[in-house]
């Protein structure tokens, strides 16, 4: 298997997909995207830009609660904290999956954790190239301060 810090020079495609299926296993509720490092993506260094991991952590998170039919939930729930890890570098080209778990629902916030990997890619191995985690806080329309996730939310997740 996999060491997720380092890069390994026999680390497959397949061996990406194994890691994020054992890290959602531990999850309240997650899911993947995988996406292409595009041009717009990358800085005067030639890798990454540090924005585009958030940006790829959205899509999945957008893509988890799509997936949960509950789309109510973006209009309502701002980041309050976020921390990222930066472990390697992307590239242009190269093909990245994201993975998003939810870990805790409070009353008024969730909890959640990510990792992004980079697929093998002009002869580098796969690799983890992010991790971190975020917050976010039901704070309903019109509304300056927070409240309990509207049971439609709460109906959408396991208990």
């Amino acid at each position: 298997m996999v060491k997720e810090a380092k890069v390994q020079p026999t680390c497959d495609r397949g061996a990406v997909a194994v890691l994020a299926d054992v890290f959602l296993a531990e999850a309240v509720r997650g899911t993947t995207v995988e996406r292409t490092i595009e041009w717009v993506d990358t800085d005067a260094a030639g890798h990454q830009h540090n924005s585009v991991i958030m940006r790829m952590v959205e899509s999945a998170e957008a893509k988890l609660f799509r997936e949960l039919g509950a789309t109510s939930y973006f209009a309502i729930a701002p980041r309050v904290r976020h921390e990222i890890d930066y472990r390697a570098k992307l590239y242009f080209g190269q093909a990245v999956t994201t993975a998003v778990r939810i870990e805790r629902i409070g009353t008024s916030s969730m909890d959640f954790a990510f990792k992004v990997w980079g697929h093998p890619h002009e002869g580098r191995a796969a690799v983890l190239a992010a991790e971190g985690r975020f917050v976010t806080v039901c704070v309903p329309q019109g509304s300056d301060g927070s409240a309990p996730w509207p049971e439609g939310i709460r109906a959408a997740l396991p208990a």
